[in-house]
């Protein structure tokens, strides 16, 4: 019963396959293979306009470097409090751009709206040289509490930013799972609701190392080549990562994984919302829930083989005093039979 994160699932086999087959090959260095172009040019096919890629192997990579290529002198970046890039990444973003900081923003169900943004851009005067200056705006999707930004959510954000001359940049670490929930099109939650820069994440849907930076005007991602390799993220065998991708793909695997993760969220939350035991702390709608129960329970689930995080990030909810707040996750790997040991324990 693995439900701590979706980076504990392994990869999938044909993922694996792909860089076995991938071993056995001769290929040119630093992502000039004939592979990575072929792999590179599918992504023009993916999000319906030509587009530049570029191969990193974390999601921390991919944000701090998209945001980096944004960057300005004394910079501030707009992001929902709980996003990855305020919460998780160590400064990343501060230290690939030399100093720029993050404006953290609030927003229930961890998600800003477009007024949150249009009043933290507010005090930035262009006169005032000591606050700095306003460099990109960055979203979470889906967001670190498991819902989901709408299109036209996306759209009124990405109204806002263009209105003060701000790219918008998307957090995609669980970019598939997001779009199985709207059940749209890779252009339609990007560049279509007016997104310009994305991190595309595969890793936690069933890939070892497997991140892009996608940047959907190639005339403004000149300086990427140079900030990922100041960065050490140009692998000189960067075609194991363009095979993963390539794998990942091929026949919407990526697609089919993120569904099979939604589709077990789904079913642990109508067993957490049948339970008298436990109780769902907000609505989800990808593969992340949230749970509120009992220290004790939770202790004895744990006992009998399942795995899962406490969660300190409450966003607006309270449990009782004789409850703890956890995440569950699902991935490509969870199985029917783990949910159903789960609920087993849970109701026992």
């Amino acid at each position: 019963m693995y439900f701590a994160s979706d980076n504990w699932a392994g990869a999938a086999p044909q993922i694996v396959e792909a860089i076995a087959r991938e071993a056995q090959c001769f290929g040119s260095a630093y992502g000039t293979s004939d592979l990575d172009r072929s792999v590179e040019a599918s992504f023009n096919d993916l999000f319906e306009r030509e587009v530049a890629v570029f191969f990193v192997a974390t999601g921390t990579a991919a944000n701090s470097l998209a945001l980096a290529s944004l960057n300005r002198p004394g910079g501030a970046v707009f992001c929902h409090c709980d996003s990855h890039i305020e919460v998780d990444e160590c400064g990343a973003v501060g230290f690939q751009t030399s100093g720029a900081r993050l404006i953290p923003l609030p927003g229930s169900l961890g998600k800003f709206g477009a007024g949150d943004l249009e009043r933290a851009i507010e005090p930035f005067s262009p006169d005032f040289v000591h606050g700095g200056q306003p460099m990109a705006v960055s979203l979470t999707q889906a967001t670190e509490v498991g819902t989901t930004y709408s299109i036209d959510e996306i759209s009124a954000i990405s109204e806002i930013a263009k209105a003060h001359q701000l790219p918008l940049h998307m957090d995609g670490a669980r970019f598939a799972n997001a779009l199985i929930d709207l059940d749209v099109s890779p252009a339609d939650m990007s560049w279509r609701a007016g997104v310009d820069i994305l991190s595309f994440g595969a890793t936690k849907n069933g890939c070892v190392a497997a991140e892009a930076i996608v940047v959907f005007d190639p005339h403004k991602a000149q300086q990427i080549p140079f900030l990922r390799m100041r960065a050490g993220h140009l692998f000189s065998k960067m075609r194991f990562v363009s095979a993963q991708f390539e794998a990942y793909l091929k026949d919407g695997l990526w697609l089919d994984m993120a569904g099979h993760a939604n589709r077990m969220a789904d079913r642990l939350r109508e067993v957490i919302g049948s339970s008298n035991r436990a109780r769902l702390a907000w609505p989800t709608r990808a593969n992340e829930v949230f749970v509120a129960m009992p220290g004790p329970l939770a202790e004895q689930l744990r006992a009998n083989g399942a795995q899962f995080h406490d969660w300190s990030h409450a966003d607006g909810f309270q449990p009782s005093d004789d409850e703890v707040q956890v995440r569950l996750v699902t991935s490509f790997a969870t199985q029917a039979d783990h949910i159903e040991t789960f609920a087993k324990h849970l109701d026992h």
